[in-house]
């Protein structure tokens, strides 16, 4: 199964420096709705999931090493932006260090999908929205490429909670058998 899109991140190496644009992928690195959210989350739940359903534990896995790869392209771009990559977030001259108390952390199944499903959904909002406001083919170039690996996950998790929810349902008939 792939985790990714098969198709090339655009190059961040001709980015000029424009500190303004950098601020705003800092929120893609050290946001509350980043990488670093995606990657500590997916990773959590790959901890949690590996005893009781493998598959997805392994999913969650290799979804958290494509998020790795966004955490590290956007700090490249935010290197070539002129920002230091930190794990933190610039709102209005503020600078906000990244939290775990970012992510929600749920423990049933389907929860836990539901809302991987909804991170992606906003991430992708996000990244719709800075898209529109930024004036730049490059940055546009690599969060609509970037989009394109969340809207696979989405994919991915709606299938494995179908699946998830069709298996609870065939328990549940058989239990009032």
């Amino acid at each position: 199964m792939n985790y990714c899109v098969n198709k090339p991140y655009p190059s961040v190496e001709q980015l000029d420096m424009n500190v303004a644009y950098g601020q705003m992928m800092l929120s893609n690195l050290g946001g509350l709705h980043s990488e670093m959210n995606a990657v500590s989350l997916y990773f959590y739940n790959h901890v949690i999931t590996k005893q009781s359903w493998s598959k997805l534990a392994k999913v969650m896995q290799e979804i958290s090493f494509v998020e790795m790869h966004h955490l590290e392209i956007f700090a490249d771009m935010c290197t070539h932006l002129g920002v230091d990559p930190r794990l933190w977030d610039c709102q209005n001259d503020f600078l906000e260090y990244w939290s775990p108390g970012y992510n929600v952390y749920p423990r049933q199944m389907n929860i836990m999908l539901e809302n991987a499903i909804k991170e992606e959904e906003n991430t992708i909002r996000i990244y719709q929205s800075q898209i529109a406001c930024i004036d730049e083919p490059i940055i546009q170039d690599v969060l609509n490429r970037i989009i394109l690996d969340e809207q696979l996950h989405i994919h991915i998790f709606q299938e494995l909670l179908d699946e998830y929810n069709q298996n609870r349902q065939e328990r549940m008939k058989t239990d009032f058998y």
